[in-house]
């Protein structure tokens, strides 16, 4: 116990944290230890003895007349022998026997101390740690726990999990590699620090730190779109414009971008020109495939189509579908790719449709806003016919359309048929009213009108009576 002290300097020194922290851990764990060997409700206090260098276990005791818990309380007269000054109400503390302490309280006292000091050092580790999120870092495999990668980053280990190595990659122990640090968790099962090789953030950095434009702030990473193993997928912007943002990443005879390639081991990089506008951003990011068009089928939820000549489409795709996946990931939209003949058929289909049928912009009259009626034509409901002939659940599969659009759209159907059943009826209605009014108007003469002869034409009054009566006239 004499040397505790300096024990307690060195783990302190080894650990990297404060002894006062180690110091406090080791008198929880010898209260904890002292109260399993004497057991009994006394209260107990630890200090640290700076003459022998140890910690000293007392039982605090009150001092009172008359004793009513000998656990707790002590008399005046028997405080006095320990303390001179001891009065009535103040407590004396009661040394207690610390070699009393048998192996399995020293057991659960040196667990408690290295659970003090994992919590203390898992602290220091998120302090240093959180605000580096995203940073690369060089450190060292040290070991492998079954596919992850355990790494040494100097004042700490880091877990390299199999989910954020590229597949590309394989490690040997000691081998230096540098990675960023993905999350830093205080506690809980995966408490510590975890670093990737996978994480688009890798290749940000590398391009940080090989191109001197980007690191100066003279070209700016606008996004990167990453399938580690595979391809990735770079959106760059010159602040100047006359340094080619491009042609800066990509370095003399490729130099920047091949080391960084070695770097991931083979990986392929799309470099892009950035630009604000989407449908040009949408023409560089399928690139090497070339673009015929892009249209926007709704701003708002970030949709497009693209389209592509027959020769052009299995590159804007890519192998399985990773070309416009990366793509669509380095834009934020959702991207349809068909080509010419597919969008030609599909115009004429939605031609021939909207000649059989009503189309739906007669709903526009009866509520429906217009950007409803795009989002149904679009999803190929071309005629009223087909709208009506719809069920709420089928309508709600169509792009863009929800459950309060599928309210609004069943509201105007209804003021459209309703409106049109209306209106037969007023007809109906005329048409008779128009017809009992010619009837009653044309009093049936009192003797036939006698026929006009041949090649004669009737007088003024005779064409009256023969338009009023109904008889087509010769």
């Amino acid at each position: 116990m004499a040397s505790i002290y300096q024990s307690i300097e060195i783990l302190s020194k080894e650990k990297g944290i404060n002894p006062q922290i180690v110091l406090d851990a080791v008198k929880d764990a010898m209260l904890l230890a002292a109260r399993k060997q004497f057991k009994g409700n006394e209260d107990l206090a630890a200090d640290f003895d700076q003459a022998t260098g140890s910690i000293v276990i007392f039982a605090l005791k009150t001092v009172v007349e008359t004793v009513a818990d000998p656990q707790k309380e002590i008399r005046l007269a028997d405080a006095l022998k320990l303390d001179p000054e001891a009065q009535i109400g103040s407590v004396v503390r009661i040394p207690k026997p610390t070699e009393a302490l048998g192996r399995i309280s020293a057991q659960l006292a040196k667990q408690t101390i290295l659970q003090k000091v994992r919590e203390a050092e898992r602290e220091n580790i998120y302090t240093e740690y959180a605000d580096r999120v995203g940073d690369i870092v060089n450190c060292t495999v040290k070991r492998a726990e079954g596919p992850d990668l355990v790494v040494d980053l100097g004042k700490t280990e880091a877990r390299l999990p199999k989910k954020e190595q590229s597949r590309l990659e394989n490690f040997e122990i000691g081998e230096r590699i540098r990675c960023v640090i993905k999350t830093v968790e205080k506690a809980g099962k995966n408490s510590g620090v975890v670093v990737s090789r996978a994480a688009p953030e890798l290749v940000m950095r590398l391009f940080e730190q090989e191109v001197p434009e980007i690191y100066d702030g003279t070209v700016l990473i606008r996004g990167c779109a990453r399938e580690a193993g595979e391809r990735t997928k770079i959106a760059v912007l010159s602040k100047d414009r006359d340094v080619d943002c491009v042609g800066a990443c990509v370095g003399m005879k490729g130099m920047r971008v091949q080391a960084i390639i070695r770097e991931l081991r083979g990986e392929k990089i799309d470099i892009i020109e950035y630009n604000e506008d989407p449908v040009t951003f949408a023409t560089h990011a399928l690139s090497p495939a070339k673009i015929s068009r892009v249209t926007i089928l709704d701003s708002a939820g970030k949709h497009m189509e693209v389209i592509v000549a027959d020769s052009q489409l299995s590159l804007a795709i890519g192998k399985k579908g990773q070309n416009v996946r990366l793509a669509a990931k380095l834009l934020g939209w959702r991207i349809d790719i068909k080509t010419e003949e597919e969008k030609r058929q599909e115009v004429e289909a939605a031609m021939a449709s909207l000649a059989s049928g009503t189309p739906l912009s007669v709903l526009l009259d009866h509520g429906l806003a217009e950007n409803v009626v795009e989002l149904l034509v679009a999803g190929g409901v071309g005629t009223l016919e087909r709208l009506a002939s719809m069920t709420p659940e089928e309508l709600v599969t169509v792009q863009g359309i929800d459950e309060e659009l599928v309210g609004r759209i069943t509201a105007a159907v209804n003021a459209y048929y309703e409106a049109y059943e209306e209106g037969g009826a007023q007809q109906e209605q005329a048409e008779t009213q128009t017809s009992g009014l010619v009837l009653s108007s044309a009093e049936p003469p009192a003797e036939a009108p006698p026929a006009p002869e041949a090649g004669a034409e009737p007088s003024p009054e005779e064409s009256d009576t023969i338009e009023s009566s109904g008889l087509p006239a010769d």
